[in-house]
């Protein structure tokens, strides 16, 4: 049967998320559901502890949440993160994730759009995003009480069973119980967690038109994605990592395939986390079960990472996946499950999957066959099946497609459609033929989008950001060395008349305005962009055309450098894979991200005894200001040298 062919549906009910946690805690109550850090969640105190918060939101006299409603969540990576997941869901509401990373003004926009009511979350969080609607603190503690044990562990007991009506009909005892003190009418009225076809996210994407889309996610569609996967083992006793951003559907997959089968999620709490603290928590914690984008994949590939050996399945996804870092792996960890997997989020995380061994050879991996329940159909414009082996675009269809895209109804019939033989399909833009052993080739896109180290970029969203500012007259965007893990994005800017504003002005000012994956590594001046002869803008051209370091000054003679300003030099040149020669030389303005500070944090510490957190490196981002920090890093591990402390002094 090849891809081109709908595939069976998958064997999960259509069920709600809550239903699937709730039944792990009826039936395995002090099996671990969540660690964070040194504190530990059973799923009976996960079940506990979100049905506390969701009767918590729903008689809140302030800003009481109903079933439907769109309600906002702002928090840091935790444990709380977790449960506040799930009390949202248990209230009926639909759970809007939104970064703390990202600046306000995205954030703000992306609140209209999806029509939030509330938004919800750490106090200092909410405090420091300064948002214009409504907000609600989460409670410091957690909400566990007394009284209402009984009444949880009965409802629990009704899901296992299967009873949702019965397991209602719990949720609202439990919600009257008085230690809470709540208005009773109220809390009587049962609590609707059951739909499985109600929105559980809202997942937001980069747009084409300057602002971010809204993708609708419903409960069936990740409930079948991570129920009994057969596409990645995932089992009762795993242990799986949760280190994507909350705003990243791949969280969905680390949060949910772990909860859904009985296993626990374990919290990196390192917000952002380099090489070494991502092996330090999979060893500390026993992680069997990881996702990786796929460029941070190549990078833990290059260095032979040790992560891999206490991991037992891992999944990649995000850009197509090179095949000598995957032989590599699998070369040095054979008994490792490495999974290639694809989708994008209007499809639910990943639409197909193909199960990496050695036998794939030299060329890109396939992204494989349709799964849980999607199917895949590789169709010319008119929507015509094409002929295996031939190129044609992959349109998406099954149980698990998205509601569409909220608030953007002629977006959601453009992408959406209802094809006469398949039914409803996602068109998803990228190109991609069938193998003869009916696996999937992927060949990139029949549009501008583009993926940078595992994010999804409309450059129309950056162009549109450009463009708005009164000192530039156009803009484009492209992306340089693309499918590499050397990827940048980098911008053309044809500036307004009047002074030029420098590269790292314009830099500066776009992150005030974007998040951190939208602002290009690189931004370039050119007098006029060139056109494609039907008058479009030539990308293509552009890429030739991508700045090297230092195009946008002249640069005086470097200084002589101090020995370990040369050794932080030397790691930056291998990293960025250009000379570095100045001490006031800046990581960002040479092209550096954030995938290549892993590379170089990672380094450092192997060949200079020193650890860099992430946000110490981008707060000194030169030569000079890092070679301060390693100097002060070392003389604080060899405290007892004291070489500016005279020899009688009675400093110990």
């Amino acid at each position: 049967m090849t891809p081109t062919t709908p595939q069976p549906a998958g064997t999960a009910p259509a069920t709600a998320l809550p239903a699937l946690v709730l039944r792990h805690a009826a039936r395995t109550p002090d099996a671990l559901a969540v660690v964070d850090g040194d504190t530990a969640l059973t799923y009976g105190r996960l079940a506990r502890e979100s049905r506390a918060l969701a009767a918590h939101l729903r008689a809140n006299h302030a800003y009481r949440v109903a079933p439907g409603d769109r309600v906002a969540l702002l928090t840091s990576r935790s444990a709380r993160t977790v449960v506040a997941q799930l009390a949202l869901w248990l209230a009926g509401a639909v759970c809007v994730p939104l970064d703390p990373a990202q600046p306000r003004p995205r954030t703000e926009a992306m609140s209209a759009d999806a029509e939030v009511s509330l938004t919800v979350g750490d106090a200092k969080l909410l405090d420091a995003a300064a948002l214009t609607g409504p907000v609600l603190a989460l409670p410091e503690e957690p909400l566990t009480g007394g009284g209402h044990l009984a009444a949880a562990d009965e409802a629990d007991t009704a899901c296992a069973a299967d009873e949702p009506d019965t397991a209602n009909e719990a949720d609202a005892a439990y919600a009257r119980d008085e230690a809470y003190a709540m208005d009773a009418a109220y809390a009587r009225e049962p609590v609707d967690a059951s739909d499985p076809d109600r929105a559980a996210f809202i997942m937001f994407t980069s747009g084409s038109t300057g602002r971010p889309k809204g993708v609708a996610v419903p409960h069936r569609a990740v409930a079948e994605l991570v129920t009994a996967p057969d596409y990645v083992t995932v089992t009762s006793r795993d242990r799986v990592l949760f280190h994507s951003p909350m705003t990243f559907d791949a969280s969905t997959f680390e949060v949910w395939a772990a909860l859904a089968n009985g296993a626990a999620v374990v919290v990196c709490t390192e917000q952002r986390p380099s090489l070494e603290d991502l092996a330090r928590h999979v060893e500390r914690h026993g992680v069997t079960v990881a996702f990786f984008t796929t460029a941070l994949f190549h990078q833990l590939a290059a260095r032979r990472s040790r992560i891999f050996a206490q991991l037992r399945s891992v999944v990649v996804g995000g850009e197509a996946m090179a095949a000598a870092p995957a032989r590599a792996v699998l070369t040095a960890f054979p008994w490792l499950e490495l999974v290639n997997g694809y989708g994008p989020t209007e499809a639910t995380t990943f639409a197909t999957a193909h199960r990496v061994t050695a036998r794939d050879g030299d060329a890109p991996v396939p992204i494989g066959r349709p799964i849980a329940g999607a199917t895949a159909h590789v169709l010319d414009a008119g929507g015509r099946p094409v002929p295996d082996g031939e190129r044609g675009e992959l349109w998406i269809g099954g149980s698990r497609l998205a509601h569409g895209y909220t608030g953007l109804p002629d977006l959601t019939a453009e992408r959406f459609v209802d094809h006469p033989a398949a039914g409803r399909l996602y068109r998803t833009g990228d190109l991609v033929s069938v193998r003869p052993d009916g696996a999937l080739d992927y060949h990139g896109r029949n549009d501008d989008q583009v993926k940078v180290r595992g994010f999804r970029i409309e450059p129309g969203e950056v162009e549109h950001a450009l463009r708005a500012r009164p000192d530039v007259a156009d803009a484009a965007v492209t992306v340089d060395r693309p499918g590499t893990p050397e990827a940048r994005l980098v911008a053309f800017v044809v500036p307004a008349p009047g002074p030029v504003t420098p590269a790292a002005a314009l830099r500066e000012r776009l992150t005030a305005v974007l998040p951190a994956h939208l602002v290009p590594d690189a931004i370039s001046t050119v007098e006029r962009l060139p056109l494609t002869p039907s008058g479009k803008v030539d990308r293509r051209a552009l890429t030739d055309r991508a700045p090297t370091a230092g195009d946008d000054r002249a640069d005086p003679p470097p200084a002589a450098m101090t020995p370990l300003e040369q050794a932080v030099a030397e790691v930056w040149s291998r990293a960025l894979g250009s000379e570095v020669a100045r001490a006031d030389a800046d990581f960002l303005a040479l092209g550096g991200h954030s995938l290549l500070a892993l590379a170089v944090t990672d380094d450092l510490r192997e060949e200079l005894g020193v650890e860099l957190a992430l946000a110490d490196f981008f707060a000194a981002p030169t030569v000079a200001a890092q070679a301060a920090l390693v100097e002060h890093a070392l003389l604080a591990a060899h405290s007892d040298l004291h070489p500016e402390t005279p020899e009688h002094s009675d400093v110990h």
